[in-house]
């Protein structure tokens, strides 16, 4: 056979990758390993499986392995496996394009995260790259298990923009990643150094991590597996050390962080099945530059064997952050993801998985706050999505959710609902709160006027996702949830009467400013919310709050426009003024302000901001 060798330039973000990794991972150069070793694990995984229904698969060669070995002499270091193998498309798919490596959201989290380190590369499926820290020429061989032996593929890089192709005779399946060392990594060619980090951050693969006996100072011919090799997940419990936990985790979940808890738990009966499930201390990059639609899921073995390695359908999304493993028992070995999109035995698994996370939650509410308060700072928004997609269990979520108050501590999210119902004034069924795009405007809204007055707490909402989980989060704990500037305000019957005076008095007042704003507000009334500022705005009960029409209109939505209704406080100096003001072209430019600033408050934008100016101008000087 005549091999041809062909030159390929890298596609453009493979090669921003390779700049950013090679200049950026020097602190922690030994993550190379801990991901090769990863994708020789992935590979023998998906033999392992594939062979499930092609057993002449393994025809030979059984025991799946993987194998690091160094070369002092060649200066070389080399982690092969004998997994499924890549033919020629899938070698350029895997390593020279973007493909599904998530290589571009890569990029976007290193522009947009300056802490480039190493917690970042595994995440993104870009985990090979490393190998361009430590090397500054890396060789693939490889031959997938289904091809002749002719059929074997060379991949060479410097990693400076191109590569080359080359068809080759392999004898064997699977394959060999060689890192030819640059001049200053000698400490990757002393065996013990090799053998250490494979103990640090491989240990729990579950296939054999093999390593050849150091003589004189070389590798000998006799191999010695260096890990474990085996399934943390099937181990007792009581077998297994805090240390074994997270560094499992840490291989699972390609992060150089410790994980902040986790919950491991054999069910058995009628349907058996293992997890183990890591709740993370700070997002994966990937749920947040991938947005909801690009989650990983958990690993699924059934039998120990590996089946898929982000099975979404085994936590409902808002769970995405939730790092592990199900070893289930009873489901079929050739599952598929539309069987398990269809599978009752699987539905099972999925709701004992979400009690289990919620269990974990709510033991660290209650007995770890300030590993809670880690995980909330993380994750609070993300769980907020499950009030709307969980309706089962709505209320243990809402029981989790935090909130500033205007009783709580600045602006801390530190008051639950319990807390809330805990404080309230007796006869009181109603849990208000308010939303806003920032704390500040929370805090500072006209709308809190009367409850701070009468010493009623209010709940202060500033994510963006607060007015959306409200919309099914309508009550809790048999109390409602209400907003204090939307629909009207239970008055007693003191308030009652105080307000159809104020209203009676007002009267003159209220026309003349319905007549000044004309068709900019769909009515003007005395507000009872109002104890200092002279306007604000009120909605009705389902009318979309300001600030976030504003944020879906600039999203590109359709939203359709609305009057608004103003609300005032008539024993104010500037109503006063308009009161009083004969003039009516000044009296407008007041009305008009009073409206504007009642928008500027509730986050609405102004339809004419030089008008604004120009207005507010006129009566400064006026």
């Amino acid at each position: 056979m005549t091999a041809t060798t062909e030159t390929r330039k890298f596609e453009a973000e493979v090669a921003q990758v390779l700049h950013l990794v090679t200049h950026s991972l020097y602190s922690h150069k030994e993550i190379f390993l801990r991901e090769l070793i990863s994708n020789a694990s992935d590979a023998c995984d998906k033999l392992r499986f594939e062979s499930i229904a092609k057993p002449e698969l393994l025809s030979g060669d059984a025991e799946l392995h993987i194998d690091v070995s160094w070369d002092p002499d060649a200066r070389t270091v080399t982690v092969r496996d004998n997994g499924v193998g890549m033919n020629r498309d899938e070698v350029i798919a895997n390593i020279g394009t973007i493909a599904s490596s998530g290589t571009k959201r890569f990029l976007e989290a290193m522009s947009s995260e300056q802490k480039t380190d190493a917690r970042l590369i595994g995440q993104f499926g870009v985990g090979f790259y490393s190998a361009f820290v430590v090397a500054d020429r890396v060789t693939v061989l490889s031959r997938r298990a289904d091809q002749p032996a002719g059929e074997g593929v060379k991949w060479e890089s410097d990693g400076k923009g191109d590569y080359s192709l080359e068809q080759v005779e392999l004898a064997e399946r699977g394959s060999a990643v060689i890192l030819h060392l640059k001049a200053d990594e000698d400490e990757f060619l002393k065996p013990w150094t090799l053998k250490s980090l494979i103990t640090r951050y491989s240990d729990h693969v579950a296939f054999p991590i093999r390593m050849p006996k150091e003589v004189d100072g070389k590798p000998g011919e006799e191999w010695e597996t260096t890990n474990a090799a085996s399934a943390l997940w099937t181990k007792p419990k009581s077998e297994i050390s805090d240390e074994d936990y997270q560094s499992f985790y840490k291989a699972l979940g390609h992060d150089f962080n410790d994980a902040l808890a986790w919950t491991h738990n054999r069910v058995e009966g009628s349907q058996s099945f293992t997890t183990l499930l890591y709740l993370p201390a700070q997002p994966p990059f990937d749920l947040m530059m991938g947005g909801r639609d690009e989650r990983k899921g958990l690993k699924l073995y059934i039998k120990r064997v590996f089946i898929m390695d982000a099975a979404e359908e085994l936590l409902p999304n808002y769970l995405r952050f939730v790092r592990g493993v199900v070893d289930a028992d009873d489901l079929p070995l050739n599952v598929s993801r539309e069987i398990l999109q269809q599978n009752r035995q699987l539905e099972r698994i999925k709701a004992a998985c979400v009690k289990r996370v919620l269990d974990l939650i709510e033991k660290l509410a209650r007995d770890e706050p300030e590993k809670f308060t880690t995980f909330y700072k993380a994750f609070g928004n993300t769980l907020k999505e499950g009030i709307a997609e969980d309706h089962a269990n709505r209320e243990r979520i809402a029981k989790l959710l935090r909130f500033a108050s205007t009783k709580g501590e600045g602006n801390a999210q530190t008051v639950s609902l319990d807390d809330y119902i805990g404080r309230m004034a007796l006869g009181q069924d109603t849990l208000w709160y308010i939303t806003a795009d920032s704390h500040a405007a929370a805090i500072g809204s006209p709308q809190l006027e009367a409850f701070k007055a009468k010493g009623i707490e209010v709940l202060l909402m500033s994510d963006r996702i607060d007015e959306w989980m409200l919309g099914s989060l309508n009550e809790y704990a048999g109390k409602k949830l209400k907003n204090v500037a939307k629909g009207e305000l239970p008055l007693d019957e003191a308030d009652k009467k105080q307000q159809e005076e104020a209203s009676k008095a007002a009267e003159p007042l209220l026309k003349k400013l319905k007549d000044l704003l004309g068709d900019r507000v769909s009515d003007v009334r005395v507000s009872p919310r109002l104890t200092d500022s002279p306007s604000c705005l009120a909605l009705s009960d389902y009318e979309m709050a300001p600030h976030l029409a504003r944020l879906m209109r600039e999203a590109g939505h359709d939203m359709p426009e609305s009057k608004p209704t103003l609300e005032i406080n008539p024993q104010h100096a500037l109503l006063k003024r308009v009161e009083g003001e004969g003039d009516t072209d000044k009296a407008k430019d007041l009305a008009t302000l009073l409206l504007e600033q009642a928008e500027i408050a509730a986050g609405a934008p102004l339809p004419d901001p030089s008008a604004f100016v120009q207005r507010m101008n006129r009566v400064l000087l006026g």
